[in-house]
């Protein structure tokens, strides 16, 4: 009998194999980099080569270092950045320009536009989101209209559609199977997330021909078998999730009212609402949590653009240091509520503000301002956008989490996560399992290959590290707070 389950997490910066066994304990990991290009001012792509070479070198890389064959594998979960877009040619494989991240604010004028002509509240009932540069429907429109013959070719059926998944998925069976999981289907603009289809109104409005689009199918499926000659075998693809909801599922969030926040690139916090898709008074996302057996859960997101990328910018734009470790040791320096404030508006601000426009700045420095106050500002603005989710969710919602679980790469910072939960007020549990997001993809197939059970099971499996609880007074919180709300509101342009 297989003994692992192997996890493909492509993220925004890099991408990651990791091997895991059946008690989701991760076994062996490799990780590898990869380009970032900035064509113009707010434009960001991937070469979609170097998402498939990282992929392909890691999943290697892993087999390699841990000497496991193929027929120990049972089979293959891959979770995703979300929303970056890529169109392809359905006879070669080959892509027709960089991959569109999602980060990427190109298409703002033509949101702008759809905005004013009155498609937002049609567009946000169907799909639980906004119009926003950030989805993937007006991307696809921008390369279907500027690629050269890319429009004429999509008519003829000639290309194929995809978010990140479905890349991969098309690249390792070898373009036998071109489809989609309903959680990254929920996030393209195109999908309606009540009867669970591509939407022929939407299509009609943002200008897609159907035959771009890939089946959208269950998070826990069959997505088809990887050609033998990738991995050395053909291993079942049997879960795919987009990264914030396979995030969810690694952390064990299946009750109403629990909820996760990561901190990765960006930071996401989604609140499980199970059968229901509450809708957000406060610019919020609706959006699918997982699907299994035909039957959607949904969730509700705040989306941050930037978080762990803020770390990058310090490191590598800055200089400021060598090594993301050694933040927290800066952090630790400063004095108690220092008034420096860094808004990493970098690619503008997300929810609950969605201002694409807005930039990044730093305020309130003063003449003993050094570099720990400008790092533990940076370390500061991931906590106090987290705050800015919960008051939407505590007003949208009537059991938003007392208790939040957190994962990605910050969190093993522990200043940060002691600063989290003196902003929210809550306990904030950190899980042994730091990278919740692969482990969700592999639990997804472990539940297709009859690895486990049920959810019941998966959710017995979730472990506490470590547990932060507040220490901070209301007053100093809310001072603090308010400091942040006012350094926002100097970078807002609407």
């Amino acid at each position: 009998m297989a003994s692992y389950l192997l996890a493909i997490d492509q993220g925004t910066t890099s991408s990651r194999a990791i091997l895991f066994d059946r008690q989701g304990r991760s076994v062996a990991s490799a990780q590898r980099e990869f380009p970032q290009h900035f064509p113009h001012d707010g434009w960001i792509e991937h070469d979609p080569e170097d998402i498939w070479e990282t992929v392909l070198t890691t999943c290697r890389e892993v087999l390699e270092e841990t000497g496991v064959p193929p027929e120990e594998i049972a089979g293959v979960g891959i979770t995703n950045q979300r929303e970056t877009t890529l169109l392809w040619d359905r006879a070669t494989g080959e892509p027709l320009h960089n991959a569109i991240v999602w980060q990427d604010r190109r298409t703002d004028e033509a949101c702008r536009q759809l905005r004013e002509a009155g498609h937002l509240e049609d567009v946000q009932a169907r799909t639980g989101l906004l119009i926003d540069p950030y989805f993937s429907a007006t991307k696809l429109g921008w390369l279907l209209d500027e690629v050269p013959g890319a429009r004429e070719r999509a008519e003829r059926g000639e290309l194929a559609f995809g978010t990140v998944d479905t890349f991969l998925i098309w690249r390792l069976t070898g373009g036998r199977v071109h489809a989609t999981d309903a959680t990254n289907a929920s996030r393209t603009a195109l999908f309606n997330i009540h009867e669970q289809r591509w939407d022929e109104a939407l299509l009609a409005l943002f200008g897609i021909p159907a035959s771009l689009l890939p089946e959208v199918k269950d998070s826990s499926d069959d997505f088809g078998r990887v050609d033998a000659r990738w991995l050395g075998g053909e291993l079942p693809i049997a879960g795919v999730a987009g990264d914030q909801q396979a995030a969810l599922v690694g952390q064990a969030c299946f009750t109403p009212g629990m909820g996760k926040s990561t901190y990765g690139t960006g930071c996401f916090m989604i609140v499980n609402t199970g059968e229901t898709a509450e809708a957000s008074r406060n610019r919020l996302l609706t959006t699918v949590a997982y699907r299994l057996d035909g039957k959607p859960t949904y969730a509700m997101e705040g989306s941050i653009f930037v978080a762990g990328a803020t770390v990058q910018w310090l490191r590598d734009g800055l200089q400021l240091f060598a090594d993301a470790a050694e933040t927290e040791a800066l952090a630790c320096q400063t004095r108690s509520g220092h008034s420096v404030y860094l808004v990493p508006a970098f690619t503008g601000l997300g929810a609950p503000h969605w201002d694409p426009k807005a930039r990044g700045a730093i305020f309130g420095l003063t003449r003993d301002t050094g570099i720990a106050e400008i790092v533990a500002a940076g370390l500061q603005a991931v906590c106090y956008q987290t705050r800015d989710l919960q008051v939407c969710m505590d007003d949208d919602m009537s059991a938003s989490p007392g208790i939040l679980r957190v994962d990605g790469g910050m969190v093993a910072n522990n200043w940060v996560m002691q600063f989290l939960a003196d902003m929210l007020g809550v306990q904030v549990d950190r899980p042994t399992v730091l990278e919740t997001t692969a482990l969700g993809a592999a639990y997804l197939a472990g539940l297709r290959l009859g690895w486990y059970r049920d959810l019941d099971e998966i959710a017995e499996l979730w472990r506490c590290e470590r547990r932060f609880t507040p220490q901070m007074d209301e007053a100093e919180r809310e001072r603090l707070y308010g400091g942040w709300k006012e350094a926002v509101e100097r970078v807002r342009t609407q």
